[in-house]
């Protein structure tokens, strides 16, 4: 499988540009694959602990089968722009209905929506437990008042920008815009000292799994209600790869399913090696996803 761990945080109109240059640039490091299709199909993602984890996950399934699989990470705003230009040829890393809601009324035209490959994703603002805060409302001083967010143009940060704007009491308030990486280890360093700290958050994540944390309550609605995961391909890719389509439209799993994957690669795993062990333990799933195919 051609991996390309290059992060693109440029804007959208050099979206055909950079892809290509993205795939250029992978190291080829496809295993031997046990399946009967061929061609060669490029799969986008956003640089998200979520989205390594899905994306390595459904990638080797379609190498599985016989493709050769590109798996390339990309900005935001140019993954969506990649995929609807036909750059890319599909994505399985759309939050929705709120968090990418600004790309999906841009794209939409552009894309074919093969619908949710999870249910019952969230984002919003997230503290440790032992903090005494339960909702944004309640905030007053906590954490030099900075939301430590992730890459600056996220659609939660978008959201936590706006609860400036909505709640009073976050008037002096700012939003610190880093890295998925970054927040998290500015949340382990504080959390290991019982520190305050307010990050943007969202699940699946496998620090769920690995920190006693809570979402604070949003009685202003900023960060919407619970989200899908939804799955998204070119114009053109069901005539071209058939099968593949197939695969793509049926995957689906659940919470749990993706945090094992996520926590793995968190321990240390390559997210190839996490995802072909998720695979190879959970070949039922996995069947569901190809019945048929090569049949």
């Amino acid at each position: 499988m051609n991996i390309t761990w290059k992060k693109l945080g440029l804007t959208a109109a050099s979206a055909s540009a950079l892809f290509l240059a993205a795939c250029e640039d992978g190291t080829d490091t496809t295993s031997e694959d046990t399946g009967s299709l061929e061609g060669e199909i490029n799969l986008a993602y956003v640089a998200w602990d979520s989205e390594i984890a899905s994306t390595n996950v459904i990638g080797q399934v379609l190498q599985d089968v016989g493709y050769d699989v590109d798996l390339t990470q990309l900005d935001n705003a140019i993954m969506w722009e990649a995929v609807s230009s036909g750059e890319a040829d599909a994505m399985v890393s759309a939050w929705l209905p709120n968090t990418h809601a600004p790309q999906l009324e841009q794209y939409s035209d552009d894309l074919v929506h093969l619908g949710p490959n999870l249910e019952g994703a969230a984002v919003g603002l997230v503290v440790p437990e032992y903090m005494d805060a339960d909702s944004i409302a309640d905030l007053t001083d906590e954490a030099g008042q900075t939301i430590t967010g992730i890459e600056a143009g996220a659609g939660v940060v978008a959201n936590a920008e706006q609860a400036l704007e909505d709640y009073d009491n976050l008037e002096d308030w700012n939003v610190q815009t880093s890295s998925s990486g970054a927040m998290v280890q500015q949340l382990d360093d504080a959390y290991e000292d019982e520190e305050d700290i307010i990050v943007t958050g969202w699940s699946p994540h496998w620090k769920f799994q690995s920190y006693d944390l809570k979402y604070l309550d949003d009685p202003e609605g900023i960060f919407g209600s619970a989200e899908t995961i939804d799955t998204f391909t070119r114009v053109g890719f069901e005539d071209d790869f058939p099968e593949a389509n197939q695969i793509l439209d049926n995957f689906f799993w659940e919470t749990a399913d993706m945090e094992e994957v996520m926590l793995e690669i968190q321990e240390g795993a390559d997210p190839e090696e996490a995802a072909r062990n998720w695979i190879e333990e959970n070949e039922d799933i996995v069947s569901e996803w190809t019945e048929g195919i090569g049949e």
